[in-house]
C-alpha cells in the first residue's frame, strides 16, 4: 500500500528556494524591529512601528511555513502580500519626503538611490509573484491550517 508522502510530488528546486527566501525576509522583517518603520505614506516610530515589525513578521512566519507545507491558501496570501507590498513601495515613494526618512533615520540619505533601490526591489518582488502565480500546482495542500 502506499504511502501519502509518495503521492505526493517531488519537491522542485523553485519551491525549496522560495521557502528559503520567505525564510529570509521573516529574519529580515524581525531584524528591523524597533526602527522606523515606513508604511502606506508615513514613517512610523515607536510602539506603532514595533506593531507594524510584529504583523509583518507573522504575515512572513505564515508564507515561509505555507509555502515549506505548500500549503494552497499561502498561494493566494504569498501574492496578495508581495502586491501589497509593491503598492506600499509605491506610495511611500510618493508620499514620504525625503527629509522626513533623513530625520527618523538621522542620516543623509541619496535621494536617486533611495528611488533607484525601491524600484529595483519593487520590480524583483514583482517578478517573484510571477514565478509564484506560475507555481500554482505545486501547492497541493488544500487544508485550511497550518497545523
Amino acid at each position: 500500500m502506499l504511502d501519502v508522502k509518495d503521492q505526493e510530488q517531488p519537491r522542485p528546486l523553485g519551491m525549496t528556494l522560495l521557502t528559503g527566501l520567505y525564510l529570509f525576509l521573516l529574519i529580515v522583517s524581525l531584524s528591523t524591529y524597533g526602527n522606523p518603520f515606513p508604511f502606506m505614506g508615513k514613517v512610523h516610530t515607536g510602539l506603532s512601528a514595533r506593531f507594524l515589525v510584529f504583523c509583518d513578521s507573522l504575515i512572513c512566519l505564515y508564507l515561509f511555513l505555507g509555502i515549506m507545507k505548500r500549503q494552497y491558501l499561502t498561494w493566494f496570501l504569498a501574492i496578495g502580500y508581495n502586491l501589497f507590498e509593491v503598492v506600499n513601495t509605491i506610495v511611500n515613494l510618493n508620499f514620504i519626503k525625503l527629509s522626513e526618512l533623513e530625520q527618523a533615520l538621522c542620516t543623509p540619505i541619496s535621494s536617486e538611490g533611495l528611488q533607484t533601490n525601491n524600484i529595483m526591489a519593487s520590480l524583483a518582488i514583482l517578478l517573484l509573484t510571477q514565478y509564484i502565480y506560475r507555481s500554482k500546482p505545486y501547492f497541493t495542500n488544500r487544508q485550511l491550517y497550518l497545523f
